[in-house]
């Protein structure tokens, strides 16, 4: 795709790297294909190659975005299966991180849109509020069907459509806390590593269960593990919010705890339950490139950072229970595990060699509509993906739905009878550990 950037825009750092991720650009289309809200609505501006458009003339022309630019931008997923498909290796992540950026920064939404996300942004990443935050949630649900309803013809759900789908996703009731950070896991047995695993925010809230059945997991095959003191959120959520001063704000947090405890009490992995934080965490060196102080220490805490499944492909996990044997396992693979991250047999084979049978879901590519706050703020889009991933995952007749994802989780849970469990809680059962999707 042939660029005009002008020799002053090309100086900033984020347009040089714009210049080349459009530049990478053949208009072939193949991302059309595979790209969720192109498949539901049909319409090239909401394909990743109309986006790419878009946000091309807003940067070239360096105009604040407009109405149309930010309904478009704002219905994309960021489910990366367009740079899966893609022959021509284009970053679309990177670009549509930086057009929400710019979106964020200059464009005027509506006050009510405006609370709701900073609203969002402020409460979703501190698990204390956001455990109070589903309290009052759960009392307010009753009160839901008396709020404005939508307007059919509506280019955007209204914040009312917005705050019903909320209210939807809160659970019933919510589980214990888990343990805190500065808690260490001693190894059982002889230590064959020492590991830190990230607590999560909304995870660590809905099911603490998922880092319970990690830490039972590894310590039982001789991994100590440390939920490291003063880690924050990720920052994936305001990050997908064009909120990068918020995000990159926790990312240098934590990258000062986690190399802290690296450097005095050693780290072999950073280990996550939750794939769309992995996918933020190994990007840490990309998005703090620039930064003259963190840098280095980014690329090295990116280097470190695994999915759980990646770093327990490496152990040879001692199988104790025979119970779960035949049980049909039908296995989501999160966006961010598959198209982030490019993780997409290690889950199923640790499945498999476990004793379950494993099937994959007709439409795997297609995201289930949950991407951090999208079932929020573009909830009908989100209920219309999550009821065909339901549908597919009906075809294959599982006993249980597995997922590396817990945004992944609630929303495919939202749409089924069938438990939905991470796939650490199934490697844990199999390992000796308690059945899980009882509760």
């Amino acid at each position: 795709m042939k660029t005009e950037f002008s020799l002053a825009q090309l100086a900033d750092p984020d347009i040089a790297e714009a210049d080349k991720i459009l530049r990478a650009c053949v208009h072939c289309g193949f991302c059309t294909a595979t790209c969720p809200t192109y498949v539901l609505l049909g319409d090239e501006l909401d394909s990743p190659r109309g986006r790419i458009y878009l946000i091309k003339e807003m940067l070239e022309k360096n105009r604040p975005p407009t109405q149309e630019v930010v309904k478009h931008i704002d219905r994309c997923l960021s489910c990366l299966a367009c740079m899966t498909t893609c022959p021509s290796g284009v970053n679309y992540m990177h670009l549509v991180d930086q057009a929400r950026v710019r979106i964020e920064k200059d464009y005027r939404r509506p006050p009510l849109e405006r609370a709701l996300r900073a609203g969002l942004a402020w409460v979703l990443p501190r698990p204390g509020l956001f455990r109070l935050s589903m309290m009052l949630a759960r009392f307010a649900r009753p009160l839901a069907g008396l709020l404005p309803a939508s307007r059919a013809a509506a280019a955007a759900p209204t914040v009312w459509r917005r705050i019903r789908a909320m209210l939807a996703l809160a659970p019933g009731s919510l589980p214990e806390p888990g343990p805190s950070g500065g808690t260490v896991f001693v190894a059982q047995g002889a230590r064959r590593g020492r590991v830190a695993l990230l607590q999560g925010c909304a995870q660590q809230v809905l099911a603490p269960r998922i880092n319970q059945a990690a830490i039972n997991l590894l310590t039982r095959h001789g991994i100590e593990v440390v939920l490291v003191k003063d880690e924050q959120c990720c920052g994936a959520l305001t990050h997908h919010l064009g909120r990068d001063g918020d995000a990159l704000a926790r990312a240098r947090a934590n990258i000062d705890v986690w190399l802290k405890e690296a450097r005095q009490n050693g780290l072999d992995a950073i280990l996550v339950t939750t794939s769309g934080c992995g996918t933020v965490i190994k990007d840490y060196g990309f998005m703090l490139r620039e930064d003259r102080d963190f840098a280095g220490p980014a690329a090295e805490i990116s280097a470190l950072a695994k999915d759980i499944t990646e770093y327990l492909g490496g152990i040879d996990l001692r199988l104790q229970q025979q119970q779960h044997r035949e049980l049909v396992i039908a296995y989501h693979s999160a966006c961010s595990l598959q198209h982030g991250q490019k993780i997409t047999q290690a889950p199923k084979e640790l499945l498999s060699k476990s004793g379950f049978v494993v099937k994959d879901v007709p439409e795997s590519h297609l995201c289930c509509g949950s991407a951090g706050t999208y079932n929020i703020l573009q909830p009908d889009i989100a209920s219309r993906l999550r009821d065909r991933k339901v549908a597919n995952i009906a075809m294959v007749k599982p006993d249980m739905i597995a997922a590396g994802n817990i945004g992944c989780m609630v929303q495919i849970a939202g749409g089924t009878s069938v438990p939905v469990v991470h796939t650490i809680e199934l490697l844990d059962w199999a390992t000796g550990g308690p059945r899980p999707g009882l509760n």
